[in-house]
C-alpha cells in the first residue's frame, strides 16, 4: 500500500517520538519498528527518516550519541530529551482529535450513503413442503 506523502510527513514526528519513547534506538532500528507496527504496509526508507531525525535533533527534541554495535560497527543512538517527551504528549492530544473528528466523518459519509442508496426488495421466505 502506497501512503499519500503528506500523510506520511504528518505522521512522522509522532511515530519517531512514540518509538524513542520505548527507548533509545538507532536509525535502522526505527525503520524495522515502523515497519513491524504497520505490518508490513508502511515502508520507510533512510532517505525519509535520516532528516526527520536531524531535524528532531536541531529542535531539542531528541539528543543523539555515537555507540558501538555488537559487531564494532559505529552507529549513531537517539533518545527523546524532555522536550520530546513534552513534545510526544502534545502530539498525542492532537492526534486524538483528529482521528477522533475523521471517524465521525467517515461514520457520517457512510450513514449517508447507505441512506441514499435505493431499497432492495425484501426476499420472500421460503415455504416449507406442505405448507403452501
Amino acid at each position: 500500500m502506497r501512503f499519500d506523502k503528506d500523510l506520511v510527513a504528518a505522521s512522522a514526528t509522532p511515530l519517531v517520538l512514540g518509538i524513542l519513547a520505548e527507548g533509545e534506538s538507532y536509525g535502522y532500528a526505527i525503520l524495522k519498528r515502523v515497519t513491524e507496527l504497520s505490518g508490513g504496509r508502511m515502508q520507510w526508507t533512510d532517505g525519509m527518516l535520516y532528516p526527520l531525525l536531524h531535524r528532531l535533533e536541531r529542535l531539542g527534541l531528541v539528543v543523539a550519541t555515537w555507540g558501538t554495535s555488537e559487531a564494532g560497527r559505529r552507529r549513531k543512538h537517539y533518545a527523546l530529551t524532555a522536550a520530546g517527551r513534552d513534545a510526544l504528549v502534545e502530539r498525542q492530544e492532537q492526534w486524538t482529535v483528529v482521528a477522533d473528528v475523521l471517524h465521525q466523518v467517515w461514520r457520517s459519509a457512510q450513514q449517508a450513503a447507505q441512506a441514499t442508496q435505493p431499497l432492495q426488495p425484501m426476499a420472500r421466505p421460503a415455504v416449507a413442503e406442505g405448507w403452501a
